[in-house]
């Protein structure tokens, strides 16, 4: 990139503004200012191999969309594969109403003052909290990954302020690989996570492992998912949270939003705060994008203080009948005080909170049973017409699921990825090998479904998969 390069989208590239601004920091350079703060043996010395700048947006357009077009999307090829993010009917309304400017390009500093966009964040904490059955819901969070380690380090704080520091957090073996890894990074020099065996028949979590883990009096929190990453709803869910009860442990759960229609909230069956992902709350798969998560509780003040996200609350105004909506205890968070915070956190989802709550306005709880219905259904249909191919064992676990199916292929001979390469010329997207994160379940992968797949969806499946282990 030439020297003298004015970018059109970076401001002070001016070159006569830039070599004022080193002269104010009394350098010739931007290389001295690296210099001195990076060691010697960290800098990289050689070019780095970036394509030149592209100039005009004309070129940058045809460049992106070159690049996404050598992509395959689920509008082309029929996917079964879910595992954290999943492909939902979205009503139109959600993407018409948070593609307005007044939602769409507000940020930080209308989320201070916009009474409108807090009254809309508002709304959705309240329609989700109703969902789950509690009484506080925080601002949106990255994804489900930082809502579940943001929800463990809140246990620890818990802890901590009550005078009994813990430095350990219980949680299943059948966790979400990703969930756990990042848990991992997050919580490493604060506490330890152990995991908590699994039964093989059932999938779930065994209370002797469990019992016997919570035993020293040191463990913060127990985690679990409901319905499991595996796809099995975990029916001892009120044993577990009486369980750490009785060793001065919060329950922790993270329920699948799209199947809290039909289900119990963990919150009634013992859990002391929710957490998980909104992605099926009327967001479309990005490429990576799209993603959104949340924190819950009751009204315990104990915990509320040690959540790090922000919290909007109504007020009465001035004017019977008005009322206001702000910020509640914002001290607690990043944005009230930096060095003092609980946790770092950004405002980049607050968009995908709006969303969600237009979804579960537009659906209501009448909607949000159907959908839970109708996917339960598919996924006990998938179970069927897979256990028709020869070789190929649907549902390894014998407890009942949603969503997910976990496929066994051992007997096929062939390994997952195999199997899902084949799949591709079908145009079909199969499910995510489970070979690497659990060894243990052999050649396996997990298929999911949605209120979008259909009858026909699944019987082609089941045909190509009769084809790939050569039996028609």
């Amino acid at each position: 990139m030439a020297k003298d390069l004015v970018h059109p989208y970076m401001p002070n590239s001016v070159p006569a503004i830039k070599k004022e601004m080193l002269a104010e920091l009394g350098v010739k350079s931007i290389k001295e200012i690296y210099e001195s703060i990076i060691p010697k043996d960290l800098l990289y010395k050689k070019r780095l191999d970036l394509p030149e700048a592209i100039r005009s947006e004309s070129e940058l357009k045809k460049h992106v969309m070159g690049l996404l077009n050598e992509n395959i999307t689920t509008e082309e090829y029929t996917s079964f594969l879910g595992a954290g993010c999943y492909k939902h009917q979205i009503p139109a309304i959600c993407d018409e109403l948070n593609a307005r400017g007044e939602f769409l390009t507000a940020y930080c500093g209308d989320t201070y003052s916009d009474h409108g966009k807090m009254q809309a964040i508002f709304e959705y904490a309240s329609m989700l909290g109703e969902m789950l059955d509690v009484d506080v819901v925080s601002y949106t969070m990255y994804d489900a990954g930082q809502a579940v380690t943001s929800a463990l380090s809140t246990a620890l704080r818990v802890k901590e302020a009550a005078g009994r520091p813990k430095n350990k957090v219980l949680v299943p073996a059948t966790m979400d690989p990703e969930i756990y890894s990042q848990a991992c990074e997050y919580l490493r020099h604060k506490a330890t996570i152990v995991k908590v065996a699994y039964d093989r028949e059932t999938g779930l979590m065994d209370l002797r492992d469990l019992k016997k883990k919570l035993k020293g009096r040191d463990v913060a929190a127990v985690f679990y998912e409901n319905p499991s990453y595996l796809g099995f709803f975990e029916t001892n869910a009120s044993l577990i949270a009486k369980l750490a009860h009785e060793r001065d442990a919060l329950a922790i759960a993270r329920p699948e939003v799209a199947a809290l229609g039909i289900m119990e909230s963990p919150a009634n069956l013992g859990a002391d705060i929710l957490c998980g992902d909104i992605q099926p709350l009327g967001m479309h798969i990005q490429f990576g994008g799209g993603q959104s998560g949340f924190m819950a509780c009751r009204q315990d003040i104990k915990l509320v203080e040690q959540f790090p996200t922000y919290m909007y609350g109504i007020t009465k105004t001035a004017n019977k009948g008005e009322f206001g909506w702000g910020r509640a205890m914002n001290q607690r968070c990043s944005h009230g005080s930096r060095e003092n915070a609980k946790e770092y956190f950004g405002t980049e989802t607050g968009l995908w909170g709006i969303t969600a709550g237009i979804y579960l306005a537009s659906m209501g709880p009448q909607g949000m049973y159907e959908l839970g219905e109708t996917i339960i259904q598919n996924q006990a249909y998938l179970k069927k017409i897979l256990n028709n191919v020869p070789g190929v064992k649907a549902g390894v676990f014998t407890t009942g699921g949603f969503q997910e199916v976990l496929v066994n292929f051992d007997k096929t001979g062939k390994t997952a990825r195999e199997i899902n390469k084949a799949l591709l010329k079908a145009k079909i997207f199969g499910g995510k090998s489970m070979k690497e994160a659990f060894p243990e379940l052999g050649e396996s992968a997990l298929y999911c479904v949605s209120e979008l797949t259909t009858e026909e969806d699944m019987e082609n499946l089941a045909m190509a998969l009769k084809k790939i282990v050569g039996v028609c």
